[in-house]
């Protein structure tokens, strides 16, 4: 096959999908237009706030739209459409006038959908990666271009994974596109789903074992209660011991099912992230503190 010509459509809205859109423009693809989310209202005036996406379009000269009428009207154009975490399902009808390719950041066909790099996390999996894949209407099932595997650390987080998957994502994209679309490989094997975190995911509970409470730590925003008051947690580590699941003792070491989790950052509250130590050493009037 020979290196991809055709003019492209850009598909995407937060920070990773911008890393793809900035080495894209870097290597000197053609990129016709970019459609990201609508703008946001910031604060309280009449301000607007730009998706990533859009802030990198924009700073190149490229033109921004929010829906998908721009490509219904240039389908003639002959456009290859690059989708990475737009955020919403693409109709049949568009996809019938412009093929569509995507970056998804799991090995698929595990963790289809919204939420894979989370999912990979709570699970413990070991592995991940991204593929490219084709555009079908229905919800990551498309065929495989190219995929490429990176370890899944004992320490990181959703946000820093994140990021290694749209650095990887994104050379992965150039050197598929530079030697050309050859035909893609049907996804083999059982599908599993990462469903869209909800308001429940980010609660702790602490009759869990202690590594899966690390895990949700690492995974999401998670957060607990104490007293009536949300206290996000921001960073633990298993550790050695045994206390009673929710209840705090010295050096911020709180129970769980099976063992104890050690808190080294946590954000009460309405206040900054700070040192988990320091939070309880403030909480004065309270000998006890025990989490919900």
């Amino acid at each position: 096959m020979s290196a991809e010509v055709r003019p492209l459509v850009f598909l995407g809205t937060p920070p990773a999908s911008a890393t793809v859109l900035r080495a894209l423009i870097a290597e000197g693809f053609d990129i016709r237009h970019v459609i990201t989310r609508p703008d946001a209202k910031r604060g309280r005036g009449s301000a607007q706030s730009f998706s990533a996406v859009k802030e990198v379009a924009l700073a190149h000269g490229i033109s921004v739209s929010h829906d998908l009428d721009w490509i219904t009207a240039h389908a003639d154009l002959g456009l290859l459409g690059i989708v990475v975490a737009y955020g919403r399902i693409i109709p049949t009808p568009v996809l019938e006038s412009t093929p569509m390719i995507n970056i998804h950041f799991s090995l698929l066909p595990r963790w289809r959908g919204a939420a894979p790099v989370e999912r990979a996390i709570l699970a413990g999996d070991r592995t991940t990666g991204v593929c490219i894949m084709e555009v079908e209407p229905t919800l990551d099932t498309g065929a495989v271009y190219a995929r490429a595997e990176i370890a899944i650390s004992s320490h990181i987080t959703a946000l820093d994974l994140t990021n290694e998957l749209a650095i990887a994502g994104a050379d992965l994209l150039v050197a598929t596109l530079r030697a050309g679309l050859e035909t893609p490989e049907t996804q083999k094997g059982d599908p599993t789903y990462a469903a869209k975190i909800s308001h429940d995911d980010l609660r702790i509970n602490w009759n869990t074992p202690a590594i899966d409470i690390v895990r949700h730590i690492r995974a999401v925003r998670a957060f607990t209660t104490v007293d009536g008051s949300r206290v996000r947690l921001v960073e633990a580590h298993v550790e050695d011991g045994h206390a009673v699941a929710g209840v705090v003792g010295p050096h911020a070491v709180v129970g769980t099912s099976d063992g104890v989790v050690r808190l080294l950052r946590v954000q009460p509250e309405g206040k900054q992230a700070m040192d988990a130590e320091s939070w309880l050493r403030g909480r004065s009037g309270h000998a006890h503190t025990t989490f919900d």
